[in-house]
């Protein structure tokens, strides 16, 4: 595959580049499998619907079809489990858990590596997913099937996860 070059100019990011090196949705790392696609996130409405709102060009419109966003601030009823769930960006950067490519987070780098970009913090975000994919089993294990109000915010963060 020839790579396709994607250059993004929003908010977070000015004039950074990045090739798509693999199909997308394809060619994913062995034992990593999420559940869902970046598209049924959107249309879940991960992050209250505020996530992906200034950067849309840098994704393919179909995702965005039945995506429930909130442009400026987190709103709950774009949720499908209705609360707000996650922690602040201030968070993340203060544990660490960003990478300067991916300024936004784990979803974003989802996001681009569901797109064909491989990278080499991959190999750190598919163990964060799996330590969480393990967790996520604890939960669908516990609680009763189709109870969003079971442990809400390991229910929730799983959505977040691609879970």
């Amino acid at each position: 595959m020839v790579p396709r070059w994607i250059t993004v100019n929003d908010r977070m990011q000015r004039g950074y580049r990045y090739a798509l090196a693999a199909p997308e949705s394809r060619d994913f790392d062995q034992g990593f499998e999420p559940q869902l696609t970046p598209a049924e996130m959107l249309a879940l409405g991960v992050f209250g619907g505020c996530y992906m709102t200034d950067c849309r060009d840098e994704f393919p419109g179909e995702w965005f079809a039945a995506a429930r966003l909130s442009p400026g601030r987190p709103d709950r009823n774009c949720n499908f489990f209705g609360v707000l769930a996650g922690q602040t960006l201030a968070e993340w950067r203060g544990k660490g858990w960003l990478h300067p490519d991916d300024p936004r987070g784990w979803f974003q780098w989802y996001c681009r590596y569901h797109r064909g970009r491989r990278h080499a913090d991959d190999a750190r975000q598919i163990a964060r997913w799996r330590a969480f994919a393990r967790h996520a089993a604890q939960v669908r294990r516990y609680c009763e099937p189709g109870d969003p109000f079971c442990r809400p915010p390991a229910a929730s963060g799983a959505v977040a996860m691609g879970l």
